[in-house]
């Protein structure tokens, strides 16, 4: 999701092969609330910081990062956050150590 509108998602999908190659939706947020809502909102500069934000099922959010404009994220990192997530909403009682994956042992609460 960006603060652009989809009319400038459009334009920007026609005129670069790497983002006519996303495979998910781009959202827009031309009216700035859910940056707003999120927190990641600039308002002098009218654009959002770069946010991940991991939310269950049940409307929580579980886990968020936030970085400057000119700082990379991870897509391998956000999907693994997003299995260890999924894991632990399955198996109540476990809990997961750094750098876990998916098929590593899991750490069982007393």
């Amino acid at each position: 999701m960006s603060t652009d509108t989809h009319f400038t998602h459009k334009a920007w999908a026609e005129t670069s092969d790497t983002i006519a190659k996303v495979k998910f939706p781009m959202l827009a947020d031309p009216t700035h609330k859910l940056a707003r809502d999120f927190g990641v909102l600039l308002e002098d500069e009218g654009i959002a910081l770069r946010g991940s934000f991991i939310i269950n099922p049940q409307g929580e959010i579980v886990a968020y990062e936030v970085h400057r404009n000119d700082i990379g994220r991870s897509c391998e990192e956000l999907i693994r956050k997003v299995q260890a997530a999924q894991f632990v909403s399955f198996n109540v009682g476990k809990v997961l150590p750094a750098e876990w994956k998916p098929g590593k042992e899991a750490i069982t609460l007393p």
